[in-house]
């Protein structure tokens, strides 16, 4: 009867964790790259306190890069809900590392370009406290799935 119930509670448990997940991924904002690119050149108005000519060419770099970044994860999802794609390759991994690497270094010189020393220092200590971000939740994540495993 112990082993029932039990049984019973770790079902119960998956299901409604399974459930979490999904409604996280549904909560998400599905904004449009023009959309996202307004939201992205606010806040870097406010942290850097940019001009309205700044505005406008920055405005302009992060459209192209929202608009980027929108066909790569369309083409990931689509990757993903396809179960017969294999998985890239190391050469379509180095290639694809490669390019984002490329288009980051064109994004630091135009930034470059626009800023004035003292917002561009600013703007790459923003970008430097972003990848720390984002290093710490892919090692929370990977924390949570090796507990998840055993």
């Amino acid at each position: 009867m112990k082993k029932i119930a039990i049984i019973a509670i770790a079902l119960f448990t998956l299901q409604i964790n399974a459930q979490e997940r999904g409604e996280r991924k549904k909560g998400r904002a599905d904004f449009t790259p023009e959309e996202m690119a307004q939201l992205q050149t606010k806040k870097m108005t406010l942290d850097l306190d940019l001009t309205e000519a700044q505005q406008i060419e920055v405005s302009k770099i992060n459209l192209e890069n929202a608009k980027a970044r929108k066909a790569k994860m369309e083409a990931f999802e689509s990757r993903k809900d396809n179960k017969d794609a294999e998985k890239p390759s190391k050469e379509e991994r180095l290639k694809m590392k490669n390019e984002m690497l490329d288009a980051q270094i064109a994004t630091k010189q135009r930034m470059k370009s626009i800023l004035n020393a003292e917002q561009f220092e600013k703007w790459e200590k923003l970008q430097d406290k972003r990848q720390n971000m984002k290093g710490k939740r892919k090692m929370k994540n990977s924390e949570k799935q090796r507990r998840h495993r055993d």
